[in-house]
């Protein structure tokens, strides 16, 4: 990453890209204006870069060019309608004008976007996208992201876009050889105005860049506190495949990830899909893996994290990076994309540690500490652990939640959230694998000992066997 390069101002981006007799491409913007394509035309010297600027703001018109969007009627801030853009325009500037221009690097720039609305109802939120060509004769790349938009005001937030287009223009023509710095970049004048909760770099000029690390890179940088990418490795957005659905997360290390933790996942997704009043294709899993958990020297391991969530994909598995302070955070983020219930699986020193720190951070307003993180809509599946000489012991001999010691100040708060169900004991869990866990199991693959293989499932030893992960 370049930590040396000069911040420009948001016009002077523009004149450069201006100037640039080699750019040349179409901007078609829907929603908040024409933001990005104003500053483009106000600087000067557009002549020379713009093709075409336009707005199909009508819905009708909007659907006459781009067509409907199959995933349901009247969605127009969306990744489809996105992509639906980009290839229209893209088209157009290669069909049309090509043959005239063959030494120009075409780009297309398209934008939809809803910004606050006058009853605050709508908080603001879109998508924005770049197809463009490094050299005339290749085929183009595309960036792609989502916005959430954090000022208050709808004139500002229309500023912020019109800024941000600028830095996605000026980023890819500059620094596409640096996909962190590319990143970087695009937050250049908009700190704490907005948050680029996803990014996804694909192209021939990116064919060796991991999208996987693309979303580490974004949280590592404060482009947000969240990522979230598929098991194919693929840069995913929430809003895109959440709405109306149940998610069920797992927190967790995964360094390795072991029967313990497949044992928990798979019983609490079933005890989940029971109570969520959904069926079981409306519930959505995905394993959470905290910024935190992969600093070294306050720095991520990216060795590591790629290790880790390699191993997350090969078992199927959607991965949220995130950089959240406090679980109330991540439920909150979810809360946005309207799901229908989010469920929580966690080991049972895991709740211990959320309940001593939302006590002890909370000193003075416990009651509404806690119902921040256990909304009524939210539940918490615990799995069990084997108690130490120290510990106390529930039903069966484990330790649970029933059995869980509590400071006195939220004894009768926390058996509420125990009677109503905020709180859950994981139903069906087997015991044969709660001796197993993960720091005795990494030892043994850094030292070289055998019998890890029986603790972790057979696609993940036969990855660590063959990658040699975790071995430094």
């Amino acid at each position: 990453m370049n930590n040396t390069r000069q911040i420009l101002e948001t016009e002077q981006k523009a004149l450069e890209i201006n100037l640039d007799e080699h750019i040349y491409g179409a901007y078609a913007e829907i929603g908040a204006g024409q933001e990005v394509a104003r500053y483009f035309f106000q600087v000067g010297a557009a002549a020379g870069t713009i093709a075409k600027s336009m707005s199909a703001y009508d819905k009708t018109v909007s659907d006459e060019i781009y067509g409907v969007e199959e995933k349901g009627k009247g969605r127009y801030v969306c990744e489809s309608r996105l992509y639906r853009m980009l290839d229209h325009e893209y088209a157009l500037m290669e069909n049309r004008l090509r043959e005239e221009r063959p030494d120009q690097k075409f780009f297309a720039f398209a934008d939809t976007v809803a910004a606050i609305n006058y009853q605050k109802t709508i908080k603001g939120d879109g998508w924005l996208g770049l197809r463009f060509q490094l050299d005339p004769g290749k085929a183009p790349n595309d960036v792609v992201l989502h916005v959430r938009l954090l000022d208050n005001d709808n004139r500002l937030q229309q500023q912020a876009i019109g800024i941000l287009g600028v830095n996605l223009l000026y980023a890819c023509f500059r620094y596409a050889s640096d996909p962190e710095t590319l990143l970087c970049a695009l937050m250049d004048k908009l700190r704490d105005r907005v948050q680029i909760d996803m990014v996804r770099l694909e192209g021939p000029d990116f064919d060796h860049v991991d999208n996987k690390l693309v979303c580490l890179w974004a949280v590592k940088n404060g482009l947000s506190n969240i990522a979230i990418f598929s098991p194919e490795g693929r840069a995913v957005h929430a809003g895109e495949f959440l709405y109306k659905k149940s998610v069920l997360i797992a927190k967790g290390s995964y360094r390795p990830p072991t029967l313990v933790q497949q044992d928990m996942i798979r019983c609490a997704h079933n005890q989940f899909t029971r109570d969520a009043d959904n069926p079981s294709d409306q519930v959505f899993f995905m394993s959470e893996v905290a910024l935190d958990n992969l600093s070294e020297n306050g720095m991520p391991d990216e060795q590591d994290f790629l290790d880790r969530t390699e191993l997350l994909c090969a078992l199927g598995q959607t991965v949220i990076v995130s950089n959240f302070k406090h679980q109330k955070d991540l439920i909150a983020y979810f809360s946005d994309y309207k799901v229908h219930r989010i469920g929580v699986a966690l080991g049972i020193r895991k709740l211990q540690q959320l309940v001593t720190d939302t006590c002890r951070q909370n000193p003075g307003n416990l009651l509404e500490a806690f119902g921040e993180v256990f909304l009524r809509n939210v539940r918490f599946y615990i799995y069990p652990a084997l108690p130490t000489r120290d510990e106390q012991a529930g039903e069966g001999g484990y330790m649970n939640a029933a059995s869980l010691e509590t400071p006195p100040s939220i004894h009768f708060l926390y058996q509420y959230l125990l009677d109503n169900g905020n709180i859950r004991d994981i139903e069906g869990f087997n015991p044969e694998v709660l001796n197993i866990r993960h720091k005795e199991v990494l030892s043994m693959i850094q030292t070289g000992q055998t019998g890890w293989e029986s603790m972790v499932p057979p696609e993940v030893a036969t990855l660590i066997r063959e990658k040699g992960f975790f071995r430094s």
